[in-house]
């Protein structure tokens, strides 16, 4: 049975149900707004990459059973729609979660350029259901990026000469550098630009270095960290086909340095790859870790009929 045509668990009466407009019983805003010209408002679009909004919700069963039948599939339905139109829009991604565990119920990624667009969608989805039934339990702001310690054109010239034993200028050093340049270009639009992957399992936790004395990140050298990060990425590849990774930037807009997403297709992954790299030294002594939150990425109407009958 279609979860957005009839809800499980509503009430049999609908009598008395009210309409998710009356319910609200706020003042229109031309009521409360005084009068104003028309105002331009200016996108802001990073120089790179997107921003990434990771929203939590959990749901108020009170404000949901005041709902009449008519009412909760009025609001299935219209949250539907905001989806829909979301993910209608120009390089915008929304994932929807079903959440495990009680520290959320719904989950939601959204991938979009503008923040402006992420603002406005984010309020749209938190009301979508109407009043104080979707209540914010976390969310993450932060956006995609480069990596500071990828291998740059110069590093990948000494490693022909040194490591291949290729001479700068020779048919082969030429060839294996143009093959390098399209692998590095799609690697870094990917970065910047991810498609993100319609896997079940999804894992979202928040990381950053360490400050402490002797554990400081930030202290050690650049080629010291560099080689370090280099040893850690050869552990991540070791996972390749298993598991799907977005690594974003938050330093200045949310409580960490990085939010890392991870897309599976089952948990033994998930939980495979995160034990194994903190064994690296980047993590066993560098690493902070924030709450892990796991979702089963599914169908809007799937992810509906679990949180919602």
């Amino acid at each position: 049975m279609d979860f957005l045509t009839c809800w499980p668990g509503a009430r049999t009466s609908t009598a008395q149900s009210r309409s998710l407009d009356r319910r609200r019983n706020l003042p229109t805003m031309r009521a409360i707004m005084p009068h104003q010209e028309p105002t331009e408002i200016k996108p802001v679009v990073p120089q790179d990459g997107w921003h990434v909004l990771h929203l939590f919700y959990n749901l108020n069963q009170s404000a949901w059973s005041q709902l009449g039948d008519d009412e909760q599939i009025a609001a299935g339905k219209n949250l539907k729609r905001i989806v829909e139109y979301i993910r209608k829009q120009k390089d915008t991604q929304l994932l929807c979660f079903s959440m495990i565990g009680p520290k959320s119920d719904i989950g939601f990624m959204l991938l979009t350029p503008d923040l402006q667009d992420a603002d406005k969608f984010a309020k749209q989805l938190a009301l979508a259901l109407g009043p104080d039934v979707l209540v914010p339990a976390y969310s993450y702001l932060s956006m995609t990026e480069l990596s500071e310690y990828t291998t740059t054109e110069a590093d990948f010239k000494k490693e022909l000469v040194e490591k291949e034993n290729l001479t700068e200028g020779t048919e082969a050093f030429e060839a294996r550098l143009t093959e390098w340049r399209a692998r590095m270009a799609k690697y870094n639009h990917d970065r910047l630009y991810p498609n993100m992957p319609d896997w079940q399992v999804f894992c979202f936790y928040n990381m950053s270095k360490r400050r402490n004395v002797e554990q400081n990140w930030y202290a050690s050298d650049f080629e010291t960290r560099r080689k370090l990060m280099g040893g850690h990425a050869k552990t991540g590849r070791a996972w390749h086909g298993k598991i799907r990774q977005l690594i974003t930037g938050s330093t200045g807009l949310d409580e960490a340095e990085w939010g890392v997403t991870l897309f599976a297709h089952n948990t033994y992954d998930v939980k495979g790859i995160v034990y194994e790299m903190r064994f690296d030294e980047v993590s066993a002594v560098y690493a902070e870790f924030g709450d892990f939150y796991i979702g089963l990425q599914l169908p809007l109407g799937e992810v509906l009929h679990r949180v919602l009958s």
